[in-house]
């Protein structure tokens, strides 16, 4: 017995042993059999770490656990920043033995807690969710290596998942929170049901922006037997509740191809109202339960036939509610007689051919009663035939049905009737009227509230016409708080409408958003309007303004607006504002934008072309003040997340719809780490261009000039220029400041001094608003006012390598610099320095990526260099010919860094005149700089061509082709004209008829089929 224990003992021990043994021996293969899945398998970025990869023999015993953390997907192209499925925990259970001793891995588990799944549809039809790579070659029945990988899953489960979903081409959306969903079937075999289960706590369906369903409750319990060889799939028992709304599905989905073709029938389950009513919005509440109801309901309908790119199955659905009643325990009064008949069709999918009938629609809401009638053929164009009745209290209404924190009053009667065709081009003919009399809202959040609001509204179509549409608004008047508001607004026609509206009174924003909170947004202030304004909208565009007329005045006060978008908020303290025909006169602007200080006045023209017509420009003239402004308040940080790689991403678009000149008057501006004193100047900005004209600032004791301006119109390659006229600006504070600086000119760092310059440079425009270096042309002058040289490494290597002690500290004084940008490059032209008894001649260039490219000429007394020079020198001009010389003029490269300069003796020279070795070899850098240059501005220029020619040619034939289109309608017209009167000259002549009694028209009944 005693052996037999210990025998025990030793085999848990291995046993233990090998179970600790198999995820440290086998993690790395498992880890590159996933890797090499994912990258023969996967078209997006699938990112996780390695130290994230963990292997348990203990968790899924007898199976291996392989575990992932913080495991992300994210699309590529389109989908560049949307994250497809981030999941904090990602388990999968692989069969132990695949793992020792096959090559396949077999799948036999998937687990994934708290994942977030975001499933998008573009337009275009593109979902981000198809990221396998498709096959290059289908495998034979016999290749068993196309995957290293296995799936055998039996079992799977989501934990407190969160799922999206966003089909723009539909447009529909959902979304379900707390989804616990777990699923088991044997996809090993061919043949299996698979079961399973799925909650959610929070379930939102939306479309085309309308909540359908709103936080409601989901419950899915689902068998379907699975038919993976003929990819059939059939429902068989399952049981689906939303909310307190059960329904089930039967029938088949069958997958050949990449067509889907359905089969599917679907019903309620239980008939009563109460079902039902759960899922209207805003009704399953935490009181729902206590709801007293009664009546009836059917609710079934289908969904048949082919799902493939553009074509959609049928669809139908039949809604039958009789003699519904709903009643909340804390109301006094009930809705009742509530009966619905409706139906949904669409036989073939196309959606031209749908059909909403609303056959009856009635329920009285206490003793106010609704009723409605609709009949929908098509949607584009669509036939329209119905109408609405109702007479509502609304206080009746509240004792019906609970809005929470609101009291309401007033009586509100609508009446409408809608018959024809709408389309693009036609209307239905419709009389609608909606009355509201003694209107009284308030709201618990503030105690005063709006009384006194009566409306009269009628919208009218006799012809069905667009243009004979007239939206009267006859009558709008209110009180908030004992302040008066009222006005009136007449809009007739669709597409070229005229208008007619005034609008008079105080509008408290404080008072008004406490009653209606605006999500995201705060907003405070008063304004007191008087205006009115009266035209054609064809007028506008066509800007013949003494045919519109318009007047008013509009006084502003401690107007206050904060978002979530505009979170430095802005403050307006007092504003009048002026109205004319053709412009608006503000006067006495005061107030903040963010911290920064604001004084304004001055006009704005074209307000009304503005604000009505596609085409047309704000144009405007304004005087701007202030004392202090911080730009850095309103400069976007950078988070550090990645994001897509668009031409156009982060570039500030100046609107194409604006026309304005801003003369500024700054004491201090605070932009990034600088403060720029007394600005002036004017800020032009028109045709997605702004202008710097005449701008002057100090800053780091210097003076500042410059015109420029920044071009959006390619908004993938916008442009800028600048003028600039600098004074008495210290080098080491310059190449801290200005980053253009440290890229073209980094020697600025190393030299004690100032400088004057007059610079003109241009280029293109970076994503992040940092030129393009390698764009860049220009020219202009640097005047050294003094500058000391110490500590430099060039100077110090040229010193060490002549052995002229004298060059490792002296002074630059007034003198002129030229230079040039070419294509990036910043070119120094040469020019003449004396140190002491020596004369240097300087030129070269140097690019963005730090490397240096110089040439020095070096004259001094012949005795004055190194022994070291001296021979090198003899053997390159000759030893008695540099005894017989009083001077020698050293030819000197540089190149390398200026981190790393490398400094080589290239000649030398017994003539003064050696100097222009320099000259000609900083002028051949500048030519074949030019070169290049004009080399690349030919390609881009073939580039231009070629598209414009591409262009041409793609519009000639299309205009060939609509004239042949043309020539074959007026050939046919002609045929049916000549065929037409043939039959006409054919026809037997009838006698003529008598003239039948003319009846008054019933204009009631037009339309009628």
């Amino acid at each position: 017995m005693k052996k037999v224990v210990i025998g025990f003992f030793v085999f848990l021990a291995v046993l233990l042993a090998v179970a600790a043994l198999v995820p440290v021996l086998f993690k790395d293969k498992i880890k590159q059999t996933l890797d090499k899945e994912i990258a023969k398998n996967i078209n997006a970025n699938v990112l996780y770490q390695t130290d994230d990869v963990s292997l348990s023999l203990f968790r899924d015993f007898p199976n291996v656990s392989l575990g992932v953390e913080n495991l992300a997907i994210v699309g590529i192209d389109s989908f560049a920043t949307d994250t497809l499925a981030q999941v904090p925990s990602f388990r999968m259970g692989l069969d132990l033995m695949s793992v020792v001793a096959g090559d396949e891995l077999e799948i036999t588990s998937v687990t994934m807690e708290e994942p977030k799944i975001r499933l998008i549809v573009l337009k275009s039809g593109k979902a981000n969710w198809d990221i396998m790579k498709p096959d290059t070659a289908a495998p034979t029945p016999t290749d068993t290596t196309a995957s290293d990988f296995a799936i055998a899953i039996k079992k799977w489960e989501v934990n407190n998942g969160t799922l999206f979903y966003d089909d723009l081409s539909i447009p529909f959306g959902m979304a379900a929170y707390n989804v616990n969903h777990t699923g088991s079937g044997d996809f090993a075999k061919d043949v299996f049901d698979m079961k399973s289960q799925t909650t959610s706590d929070r379930f939102t369906m939306t479309y085309d922006g309308v909540n359908y369903i709103e936080n409601g409750k989901l419950d899915a319990d689902v068998t379907m037997a699975m038919d993976l060889a003929k990819s059939l799939y059939t429902f068989k028992d399952n049981n689906i509740r939303v909310n307190e709304l059960p329904f089930t599905f039967a029938g088949t989905i069958l997958m050949p191809d990449e067509a889907m073709d359905f089969d599917l029938t679907f019903k309620a389950t239980e008939t009563d109202f109460k079902n039902v009513l759960s899922v209207v919005p805003g009704m399953y509440t935490e009181q729902f339960k206590d709801i007293k109801t009664e009546g009836k309901l059917s609710f079934d309908g289908y969904f048949k036939g082919r799902m493939i790119d553009t074509l959609m199955p049928g669809f139908g659905t039949e809604l039958k509610i009789i003699n519904g009643f709903f009643k909340y325990p804390d109301l006094p009064q009930a809705a009742r007689n509530i009966n619905v008949d409706m139906r949904i069709d669409n036989k073939d999918g196309n959606p031209n051919n749908t059909t909403i009938n609303v056959r009856q629609l009635h329920l009285d809401l206490g003793k106010n009663p609704v009723d409605a009638k609709v009949l929908v053929e098509g949607l584009e164009p669509m036939k329209v035939d119905g109408n609405v009745k109702a007479n509502i209290d609304l206080t009746e209404m509240t004792k019906v049905f609970p809005i929470e924190g609101m009291t309401l009053r007033g009586l509100l009667k609508v009446d409408a009737d809608a018959k024809g065709i709408y389309s693009k081009t036609s209307m239905p003919v419709i009389d609608a009227d909606m009355r509201l009399t003694n209107g009284y809202i308030k709201s618990k959040d503030f105690p005063a509230p709006i009384e006194n609001l009566n409306m009269v509204t009628n919208i009218l179509n006799k012809t069905g016409n667009t243009d004979d549409t007239r939206i009267n608004v006859e009558n709008f008047n209110m009180t908030l708080d004992g302040e008066p508001l009222s006005g009136r607004a007449l809009i007739a026609g669709i597409d070229k409408p005229s208008f007619d509206f005034d609008i008079k009174g105080i509008l408290d924003l404080t008072k008004l958003t406490k009653i209606f909170p605006q999500e995201g947004m705060t907003v405070s202030g008063r304004i007191n309007a008087n205006v009115a304004a009266k035209g054609k909208l064809s007028d506008i565009e066509a800007e013949k303004y003494s045919n519109v007329s318009a007047n008013g005045t509009m006084g502003i006060a401690n107007l206050n607006f904060v978002s979530t978008d505009m979170p430095q908020g802005i403050k307006i303290s007092k504003a009048d504002a002026v109205f004319n025909n053709e412009r608006i006169e503000i006067k006495n602007l005061n107030g903040y934008l963010g911290k920064s200080d604001i004084q304004a006045n001055g006009s704005i023209s074209n307000y009304l072309g503005y604000a009505l017509a596609d085409n047309q420009s704000l144009r405007g003239n304004f005087n701007l003040n202030s004392n202090i402004f911080d730009v850095n308040e309103w400069m976007v940080e950078e988070t550090g997340e990645p994001v897509a790689s668009t031409e156009a991403e982060g570039v500030v678009e100046i609107p194409a719809n604006l026309d304005i000149a801003l003369n500024v008057n700054a004491k201090k501006v605070l932009y990034d780490n600088l403060t720029l004193n007394n600005i002036t100047g004017r800020v032009l900005v028109k045709d997605r261009i702004a202008k710097l004209d005449k701008i002057t600032f100090n800053t780091l004791g210097a003076t500042f000039a410059t015109n420029g301006s920044y071009n959006t119109q390619d908004l993938s390659k916008p442009l800028f220029d600048m003028a600039l006229d600098v004074q008495n600006l210290n080098f080491k504070q310059a190449f801290s400041a200005f980053n253009t600086i440290k890229v073209l000119a980094p020697i600025a760092g190393l030299l004690d001094g100032t400088f004057n310059t007059k610079f003109n440079f241009a280029g293109e425009m970076a994503p992040d608003m940092t030129p393009v270096f390698k764009t860049l042309d220009g020219a202009g002058v640097i005047k050294v006012l003094k500058a000391a040289v110490r500590d430099v490494k060039i100077v110090n290597q040229i010193s060490t390598l002549t052995r002229l002690d004298e060059l490792k500290n002296f002074v630059i004084e007034n003198k002129i610099i030229d230079a040039q940008i070419i294509d990036g490059s910043l070119v120094i032209k040469p020019f003449d320095l004396k140190v002491g008894d020596m004369q240097m001649t300087v030129g070269g260039s140097n690019n963005v990526n730090g490397q240096i490219d110089y040439v020095t000429a070096l004259n001094v007394p012949t005795g004055k260099v190194g022994q070291e020079i001296n021979s090198r020198l003899a053997g390159m001009i000759g030893g008695n010919q540099l005894k017989a010389a009083e001077r020698v003029t050293l030819n000197l490269k540089v190149g390398g860094t200026l981190a790393d300069p490398k400094v080589s003796l290239a000649g030398g020279s017994v003539k003064e005149q050696a100097s222009n070795l320099v000259k000609e070899a900083v002028q051949n850098k500048l030519d074949d700089a030019k070169l290049k240059l004009d080399q690349r501005k030919a390609q881009a220029e073939d580039s231009i061509r070629n598209e414009l020619n591409r262009r041409k040619q793609e519009a000639e034939l299309k205009a060939r082709q609509e004239l042949e289109k043309k020539r074959l309608e007026a050939e046919q017209n002609i045929k049916k004209q000549a065929t037409d009167k043939i039959t006409d000259f054919l026809k037997p002549k009838a006698k003529p008829a008598a003239k039948p009694v003319v009846t008054p028209t019933d204009t009631t009944k037009s339309g009628t089929k």
